[in-house]
């Protein structure tokens, strides 16, 4: 089912939560909401659900106007981030509860429920837990419980709110690959909220990257990390620095020095050059390169993380360099971005 936001907008109290929203969610598609708290992602999930009413604008799903339906007219699955499991009830009935309270004509009989429900968990890797009780269950096996009984429905579409937020970082791991798995085996057109970068450029086909209740961009992971279209996406989707330069003929220059980045093309004056930790070269000097003391070092995966302080103003920036390398006992350190993308001071400030 396709899911179509149209000029939505969103206001609690006259406060924006939205300002004017459009996306397209095509079916059978996963897509992931990301943004810091506060970036209007979940108010932008619980309207596609239905929980909340759009201020201006409309939600299609399909061709069907559905901005004025409820809930249950929608046809919606949710996954909430704390399970909303009922624990008085074993996992089967926990399941099974979306298709035992439908209207009598609507209601399949109980040994079909059942054999839904059972054939649910077997997918959801809980086959022979039918009996237990939530509290018998660990955080990851209730998650997984609560998506059954999500898909129970047969939803049109699927939502899910910061579904692994209350879940260790092992735990995480292995149901974000789990989720693909089940997604790619349903086909369920998916929504799904988080402020976890890697768990939406690891989950989704489309990235939608939301900031201050509207939207920054919309690509696949590799767009939104390898080509960011603001500020605002580049300081928040991986590492990054953000140095002030000044572009002069062509050349960007830190301070009173060339820094070793060829900019053509771009007109004279004030920017921001961002660049990742690890897409720097290490130089042994400073003809064109940026250098300063080593203030600080941490060890992160496979490499090692350094803080430099530049300039005059002591600007901060974060390179990283292989774990063994001399260069971590250096006081002093010298190195060139060797991809980058600049923004003007303008549209900076803006972010």
């Amino acid at each position: 089912m396709e899911v179509r936001i149209d000029h939505v907008r969103k206001e609690f109290d006259r406060f924006p939560a939205l300002h004017d929203v459009s996306l397209t969610i095509g079916s059978g598609e996963l897509v992931a909401l990301l943004g810091p708290s506060g970036s209007g992602k979940t108010t932008l999930l619980r309207l596609i659900a239905g929980l909340e009413t759009p201020t201006e604008g409309k939600i299609f799903f399909g061709e069907e106007d559905a901005s004025l339906k409820s809930v249950q007219e929608r046809h919606i699955g949710f996954v909430f981030q704390h399970y909303a499991l009922f624990r008085h009830m074993t996992v089967l009935e926990n399941v099974a509860f979306g298709l035992k309270v439908r209207p009598r004509r609507d209601r399949p009989a109980w040994l079909e429920i059942r054999k839904r429900a059972l054939e649910l968990l077997d997918l959801v890797q809980l086959g022979g837990m039918e009996k237990r009780y939530p509290q018998q269950l660990s955080g990851g096996q209730r998650q997984r419980v609560a998506l059954a009984r999500a898909m129970a429905i047969e939803p049109t579409v699927l939502l899910l709110d910061e579904p692994f937020g209350a879940l260790d970082a092992k735990v995480r791991k292995e149901l974000r690959r789990w989720l693909r798995e089940i997604h790619d085996r349903t086909g369920h057109t998916t929504v799904f909220v988080t402020h976890d970068q890697d768990e939406a450029m690891e989950l989704a086909d489309r990235v939608v990257v939301m900031s201050q209740g509207a939207i920054e961009q919309v690509g696949t992971p590799d767009e939104i990390y390898d080509r960011p279209n603001s500020p605002a996406v580049f300081g928040f989707v991986g590492e990054s620095n953000a140095l002030p330069v000044r572009i002069e003929k062509g050349e960007a220059w830190f301070a009173d020095r060339p820094i070793g980045v060829e900019v053509d093309g771009e007109a004279d004056g004030d920017a921001i050059l961002y660049f990742r930790p690890h897409d720097v070269e290490l130089r042994d000097g400073c003809g064109g390169c940026v250098a300063g003391p080593v203030v600080a070092s941490r060890r992160v995966a496979g490499n090692r993380h350094v803080e430099l302080e530049i300039g005059a103003e002591r600007h901060r920036v974060e390179i990283a360099i292989p774990p063994g390398h001399l260069a971590a006992g250096l006081s002093r350190l010298a190195f060139r971005p060797t991809r980058w993308t600049l923004f003007r001071v303008a549209e900076a400030r803006a972010a």
